[in-house]
């Protein structure tokens, strides 16, 4: 029988431990556009001898294996591959991608032919991930992932014996989402151009420095745990204003704050994403000048962030620059191979957002001609979640002009976080996306 693309569809599975995947629960990828489980590539070396009319031997180098899947923003598939991108965080049992993370998060993927025929990847990782929103023609909202793997196998019934040793055969291959995927409608944009004066002062114990996410604000201690008596050592969800906040913050012992610039009825979400330092003693009063200034994005008017209405295109990129690490790996059947991939180091993430819209006025072009920053823009995806990108710098503007033609602006805008303390830039990105499936 000739094999059909569309006969394929594929799942996943989350590994606790790198390529070793725990064979026991599925889920489905989502609605496929772009998949090939046997990118492979094997380095031979050539050992000629003299004598010989030809090699004598080949020698095997490390097995390299890539993954690249392309799918439509739909079930939880998505989700996995961005929030891994970003890197996989839980506060308050939540497993979400809060903030880029120096480890890797790894899948496992199980392709399927209809009839039979299964590909496993183990030890797949986003490297690079472009969500993709086209405003002008239509189509659904599409990820695109970069991904490298640890090995991958070939079985007619699941069973993956030899090197791998998993066995699925006996695992329910899950159904595909019923609910259509996301179109651009669904996807808003929000941007603050506005200057920095609205937000709220926190002042800690000695060493204590705050956390701010898309989703909540967490309080440390110096050594780097949760503070007991911040939200009795619970991260705080940002789902009230900025007063409410900070007089919550007001009343927890060993802890001050104040509302800044008039921004009591602010939408605390809308607080920079980073890492900042609260104070070196605790000082309710806020005497000694170590309290935390956190402010909130806002746009021109002073309110909050503003949605963007002239849009054509957004593709956000989180390109994590992984380095693989290659090295012999032994098998469950006692076999070894060399894999290129044999363990993933996490690289410094590149956070960018490219737009073209329909020129409206001249903020996004005196601020690249400024080198101004954007303090926030929001990727709102209704109830499927959001994400947050912080102190945005505008890296390439372009404007052309033709007779009789739109103007259209086109821009990159590269994120790095908001704080003055530890690694603030891990909150270049920041989500309220469920990782859990």
């Amino acid at each position: 029988m000739v094999k059909l693309t569309q006969n394929v569809e594929a799942a996943y599975e989350i590994e606790s431990t790198y390529g070793s995947p725990p064979g026991s629960n599925l889920f489905h990828l989502g609605l496929l556009d772009t998949f090939d489980p046997r990118q492979v590539e094997r380095s031979v070396t050539p050992v000629p001898s003299l004598g010989q009319s030809t090699d004598t031997h080949h020698a095997k180098g490390p097995l390299g294996v890539t993954l690249p899947i392309k799918v439509a923003c739909q079930g939880t598939g998505w989700k996995q591959l961005l929030g891994r991108a970003i890197g996989e965080s839980t506060l308050a049992s939540y497993k979400h991608g809060n903030k880029l993370t120096t480890s890797v998060d790894s899948l496992a993927i199980l392709a399927r032919e209809t009839g039979g025929d299964f590909t496993l990847v183990t030890g797949v990782v986003p490297n690079e991930v472009t969500l993709a929103v086209d405003y002008t023609t239509g189509g659904f909202v599409t990820c695109e992932a970069t991904c490298t793997g640890f090995f991958t196998l070939d079985e007619s019934d699941a069973n993956f014996d030899g090197f791998l040793g998993d066995d699925y055969s006996s695992v329910t291959f899950p159904a595909a989402p019923s609910a259509d995927p996301l179109l651009p409608t669904d996807v808003s944009l929000f941007v603050a151009l506005g200057g920095l004066t609205k937000g709220l002062s926190i002042d800690g114990p000695s060493g204590s420095y705050v956390e701010v996410g898309e989703k909540y604000i967490a309080a440390y201690n110096a050594n780097g745990t949760l503070n007991g008596d911040f939200n009795s050592g619970a991260p705080k969800e940002l789902n009230v204003n900025i007063g409410t906040l900070s007089s919550a913050i007001e009343g927890y012992s060993n802890w001050g704050s104040a509302v800044l610039g008039g921004g009591s009825g602010e939408v605390s979400k809308n607080l920079q994403k980073g890492i900042f330092y609260t104070g070196t003693d605790a000082d309710e009063d806020e005497t000694d000048g170590s309290a935390a200034s956190v402010f909130a994005g806002v746009d021109g008017s002073g309110g909050g962030p503003a949605a963007m209405t002239s849009i054509k295109t957004v593709e956000l990129k989180i390109a994590n620059n992984n380095t693989p690490i290659s090295g012999k790996a032994s098998g469950d059947d006692g076999s070894t191979e060399f894999l290129l991939n044999n363990k993933i180091s996490r690289g410094k993430a590149d956070i960018t957002l490219d737009i073209t819209m329909t020129a409206e006025n001249e903020d996004f072009y005196d601020l690249y001609v400024s080198g101004g920053n954007i303090p926030l823009m929001r990727l709102d995806f209704g109830s499927e979640g959001s994400i947050a990108l912080t102190n945005g710098t505008i890296t390439a503007f372009s404007r052309p002009l033709a007779p009789g033609a739109e103007i259209v602006d086109t821009m990159t805008i590269k994120f790095r976080g908001a704080g003055n303390y530890n690694n603030y830039s891990a909150y270049a990105i920041s989500s309220n996306i469920t990782l859990t499936p």
